[in-house]
């Protein structure tokens, strides 16, 4: 008789340990839930901040992926008369017929001076043209405007650093 009354307990403590276990789990998952529950929240209150800073369409006003479509294009539109109220600079994708006009003044004058190069250009000799100190920092915050500009269809780079004007 002995040996079914030691199996039972064996078994019994077995169960206690995975039950204890699975305890531990749900207690590390509930704080885990419990911390992105908190930045899910924070997220939330910060895209209905932004959405009301930048005055965007309600197109924005809903979250990527409430329908099961996603967003297509969540680029809010500068404000008229001088862009973003929080210093956001928007360089917009360029589409046929559009003018530079639509760019921030410091992105017409980086055009600009390519332009009026006519060839292409590097990052330092824009800076120089620009009146920029011609320091690597500088030099290099020109440089990832110059990749912006590039990556919107503004500029060309056929080769690596040269920058020219889309004609």
């Amino acid at each position: 008789m002995g040996s079914w009354l030691e199996e039972l307990q064996r078994r019994e403590a077995g169960a206690q340990k995975r039950a204890g276990e699975l305890r531990e789990r749900i207690a590390e998952l509930g704080e885990q839930l419990a911390a992105e529950d908190r930045l899910l929240s924070r997220l939330q209150v910060t895209r209905e901040t932004m959405i009301e800073i930048l005055g965007a369409t309600s197109d924005l006003a809903e979250p990527a992926g409430s329908d099961g479509a996603g967003a297509e294009s969540n680029q809010a539109e500068p404000e008229p008369g001088g862009g973003s109220p929080i210093g956001v600079v928007l360089v917009p994708q360029r589409a046929p017929g559009m003018e530079v006009s639509v760019l921030p003044e410091d992105y017409q004058d980086v055009l600009e001076v390519i332009t009026d190069a006519g060839r292409p250009l590097r990052a330092g000799h824009i800076a120089a043209a620009l009146g920029l100190e011609v320091a690597p920092a500088k030099v290099e915050g020109l440089r990832s405007t110059l990749k912006r500009l590039v990556a919107r269809g503004w500029l060309n780079e056929q080769t690596p650093g040269m920058f020219a004007i889309i004609e």
